[in-house]
């Protein structure tokens, strides 16, 4: 049965708040996407705005819940195997990121601030590296099963590494946009011993012509 009254005309202000945060920010910047700036972007309060969410933190929180959920169905709206086009697919994921600068701002912020454990996105942001370091090691076994990873690989230090270089990377990026972040990443992941396509983005990133592909 469909849900109706107030309380789906609260769940529907709520997705309507996050929609246009996400527009907000992607236009303003982190900065930018004050609680007054949000507010008037959806014909609210302050207050009215926060009703909806009960404080800032909460509120950018679920900015970045719902932002996670919108890129989880475009990229995998029907659970597609991972191991295919995996290096790609981190490898976007950072220019993807890079694109997005508010947005990155925004995750690397509360990131930062969320390390106690009663903070209220203390457990959005540990799922989160739980979620990536799970799928990337699960990825790299199938890939070293298939014997495209070396077998010295140990897939779960190097998810770990992988997400470590994930935010790492864009966080230097944020203080030197010069900064090569799809290049060093592709270079690690070249170093891990992952599948040839490192390889050719490596070499698409590196200047002069000096790529990372190594021949027999």
């Amino acid at each position: 049965m469909a849900t109706r009254g107030p309380y789906a005309k609260g769940v529907a202000k709520r997705a309507e708040i996050l929609r246009t945060a996400l527009t907000v920010i992607a236009e303003n910047g982190y900065s930018g996407a004050t609680v007054k700036e949000l507010a008037e972007a959806v014909g609210l309060s302050q207050n009215g705005l926060l009703h909806y969410f009960g404080s800032k933190d909460a509120l950018f929180v679920e900015i970045l819940r719902y932002q996670s959920d919108v890129v989880s169905l475009a990229v995998d709206p029907e659970h597609t195997d991972f191991s295919v086009g995996f290096v790609s697919r981190i490898l976007d994921a950072v220019s993807d990121s890079l694109e997005q600068v508010g947005l990155s701002q925004l995750l690397l912020s509360v990131t930062t601030d969320a390390t106690e454990a009663d903070h209220i996105a203390h457990a959005f942001v540990r799922e989160r590296y739980e979620v990536f370091r799970e799928l990337t090691s699960t990825v790299l076994a199938e890939l070293q099963r298939r014997g495209q990873v070396p077998e010295g690989t140990d897939p779960d230090a190097a998810a770990t590494i992988i997400a470590s270089a994930f935010d790492g990377l864009q966080l230097q990026w944020l203080y030197d946009r010069s900064l090569d972040v799809r290049g060093r990443m592709a270079y690690l992941l070249v170093a891990l011993g992952l599948p040839a396509e490192a390889d050719e983005a490596a070499d698409e990133a590196a200047p002069d012509g000096i790529g990372l592909t190594t021949t027999a």
